[in-house]
């Protein structure tokens, strides 16, 4: 293999990486807090394209306003899914949230296909994130840049709301001890949904970006990056916000560097993400920066 091929597909993965990332970022931050694998998180990132999808071709909008209507409206989606499916459950077993969590997925998905109906369709990709640049040998879409570029801003952002914010206490402190938090008098309901929505807009900013790279929207387009994304966040350590961000761009570069070194085993590329899950839940289950938790009763 060249140099520039190598590269080239190390630019690849980066971009994957990124996506994966940033919708890993969504599971870790609700499991830190509630200890909950929010499954419907993949199906928030369908919605999100398909936001952008109507904002452009039915109601005619600039892409960039339909991205920011978008983000918006899948973050308060979010917030709704919190509020009417898990916090009724606060206080029941963990497996009836769970349950929940499938039962919200499906439902999601079979609605989508309902409105939407199952059939692909195409996605508006803006001129200036697809006009090529050449580098030498190396080929490469401004949008290979900007996702990744995109995911470290919104990274950055989102690590200065919970580490510098009150806020970002109140969910360091939920997700240590819940009801010590609310006897001093934080509003844990709102700071819930809050990271419900900060979640959801991520899954749909990644939604976004995820249907400029492969242009087309259909209702089940969040299953597979979402359960990928899952296991990144295992991987990393799954209540870490920078463990999600190592473990997608670690999944991202495995499965890209996998079928560039070996293309005979390309039709097996999402099964080296679950071998990944297996080994890591063996040999390290908390993953690369994750703490042994104790279980909330």
């Amino acid at each position: 293999m060249s140099l520039d091929m190598f590269l080239q597909h190390c630019f690849n993965a980066l971009t994957l990486g990124s996506l994966y990332a940033l919708i890993a970022i969504g599971y870790t931050m609700v499991y830190g807090i509630l200890r909950l694998i929010n499954f419907a998180h993949g199906d928030i990132l369908m919605l999100g394209a398909y936001f952008v999808f109507f904002g452009t071709f039915a109601f005619g909008w600039p892409w960039g306003v339909a991205a920011v209507v978008a983000v918006m409206g899948a973050s308060a989606l979010g917030i709704l899914v919190e509020r009417v499916a898990y916090r009724p459950l606060r206080d029941a077993p963990r497996i009836s949230a769970l349950i929940s969590a499938i039962a919200v997925s499906f439902f999601i998905e079979s609605l989508a296909v309902v409105i939407f109906t199952g059939q692909p369709r195409p996605v508006l990709q803006p001129e200036w994130l697809v006009s090529e640049w050449q580098l030498g040998g190396i080929r490469i879409l401004p949008l290979t840049a900007f996702v990744p570029a995109m995911t470290i801003v919104l990274v950055g952002i989102l690590l200065y709301v919970v580490y510098r914010t009150k806020p970002g206490l109140a969910m360091r402190a939920i997700s240590k001890d819940i009801e010590t938090t609310r006897l001093l008098g934080v509003r844990v309901d709102n700071i819930i949904a809050l990271t419900f929505g900060i979640g959801s807009a991520l899954a749909a900013a990644s939604g976004i970006m995820w249907a400029l790279r492969y242009p087309q929207v259909h209702p089940y387009m969040g299953i597979m990056p979402g359960l990928k994304a899952f296991i990144a966040a295992v991987f990393g350590g799954i209540g870490s916000i920078q463990g999600a961000v190592i473990g997608g761009v670690a999944l991202g570069f495995v499965e890209i560097m996998t079928v560039a070194f070996m293309p005979e085993l390309s039709g097996y590329r999402d099964a080296f993400a679950f071998v990944l899950l297996v080994l890591v839940l063996l040999f390290k289950p908390t993953g690369l920066l994750g703490e042994r938790m104790e279980e909330k009763i």
